[in-house]
């Protein structure tokens, strides 16, 4: 069993089978989300697309009017047009594959030599691939697919090269906003934060005036406004009070379409107020972990130690408390979670373990589930509930993991400084 398994490790441990791996799945997520009849891709097709073909003809969401996303968010949608409008999903799919190839090649490239068959950074490509199969196609068919790339990198440079990832993080924000609270945790937990907010404000400023250059004035922030008109998703934790009560009693509350955003939401008593206080409790609530954060790191906790758990603390946050329920936002778990194992190794497991369990479960409730739950199938409310009840419980463990990290409280395993855990 012993040669059996060391062959096993030795196999797995290959690039060529990494790389293997990580195109198979690209070209499995890819068939399904452009093949399968409930359309996993529309918001690649049957939007991204439009708004390309709109963009060439002069106009330019977010410059011309009011755009969802930030402007940068246009480039990889343009460079997604390489094979023409006819191909647009698969030009969509090889945009992605090289995105994605860049984290992995960044991965592999700072294993280094290592006593172990596994190195922290080969098993956190291999997690990182599973996620992404588990996840499914959603997985690759949103924009977040770009951020989360790029927010992997930050954060696995964030100690060495602050700059560097202030940069970066500048540019996801540019293109989904999210990534600024990784900002907001580098200068919590990094030694140096002033070079990082330097850097992500530089960049974020240049940024801004092209965009202000292309003429786009008070629409390159219309991104703000439209988020916070949106009401309570069904896919949202919050929401799955009022799923069940519709299930329940269907005058008490509904799931009703939103044509304007292409989007499901809940109606009925209470969810306008919720709605409004969702936002506001968002904001407290990762004000509350960027102090606790703050608090650990005075008491002496390594950066090394806190980056991790503390950036997977404030991005499931993102996720429990707010009133968007996207699929595609549980792939923004994957960078806390890659530079967990990247840099903690086992210590990270039980996370890690429990984000492949959620990304799982939100596969089954979209793309395949996703009418059932519609018509408040019972079943597919249950795993509903579940996927979110699981939120809270990552939540729960990344905040106790932040929590355990104070000075004085239970001792942890000493890191291992071979070459991979010093990059970080």
């Amino acid at each position: 069993m012993g040669v059996v398994r060391m062959m096993l490790e030795t196999t797995v441990r290959r690039p060529v089978v990494l790389w293997s791996a990580f195109l198979l799945v690209h070209a499995w997520l890819g068939f399904v989300g452009l093949t399968h009849p409930t359309l996993p891709w529309g918001d690649v097709t049957l939007q991204y697309r439009p708004w390309v073909e709109n963009a060439l003809a002069g106009d330019i969401v977010g410059v011309s009017h009011p755009w969802v996303y930030p402007l940068v968010a246009l480039v990889p949608m343009l460079a997604a047009m390489v094979l023409g409008p006819q191909l647009y999903g698969i030009g969509w799919l090889l945009v992605v594959v090289v995105t994605d190839a860049v984290v992995l090649a960044f991965l592999l490239s700072r294993t280094g030599p290592s006593s172990r068959l596994f190195s922290p950074r080969i098993v956190a490509a291999w997690w990182w691939i599973g996620f992404l199969l588990l996840l499914g196609p959603v997985a690759l068919g949103r924009i977040d697919v770009t951020t989360v790339a790029i927010s992997i990198i930050a954060l696995l440079v964030a100690q060495r090269r602050p700059v560097v990832a202030g940069a970066l993080l500048a540019v996801a924000t540019w293109i989904k906003v999210w990534p600024a609270v990784l900002v907001a945790v580098i200068v919590v937990a990094v030694r140096g934060r002033g070079r990082a907010v330097l850097a992500f404000a530089a960049t974020a400023v240049a940024i801004g005036l092209v965009v202000l250059a292309l003429g786009s004035g008070a629409n390159s922030l219309g991104f703000i406004s439209q988020q916070s008109s949106r009401g309570l998703q069904i896919e949202a934790p919050i929401s799955t009070v009022w799923m069940w009560i519709a299930f329940v009693d269907p005058t008490a509350a509904a799931v009703q379409y939103i044509p304007e955003i292409n989007t499901f939401q809940v109606v009925g008593s209470g969810v306008d107020q919720a709605s409004a206080l969702m936002t506001p409790l968002l904001v407290v609530v990762s004000a509350a972990l960027l102090l606790l954060g703050a608090v650990v790191s005075r008491s002496g906790a390594r950066a090394v130690h806190l980056l991790a758990p503390l950036s997977l603390a404030i991005v499931v946050g993102l996720l429990v408390f707010n009133k968007v329920g996207s699929p595609q936002f549980v792939l923004w778990i994957a960078a806390p979670v890659v530079l967990g194992i990247a840099t903690q190794g086992k210590r990270f497991r039980a996370p890690a373990i429990l984000a492949l369990g959620i990304a799982a479960v939100t596969q089954l409730i979209y793309p395949f589930g996703y009418d059932a739950l519609l018509v408040l199938q019972p079943g597919m409310l249950l795993v509903l509930t579940a996927r979110n009840v699981a939120l809270v419980v990552l939540f729960g463990l990344a905040v106790r993991m932040v929590w355990r990290l104070r000075r004085g409280s239970e001792p942890l395993i000493p890191l291992r400084t071979s070459p991979e855990r010093q990059v970080t």
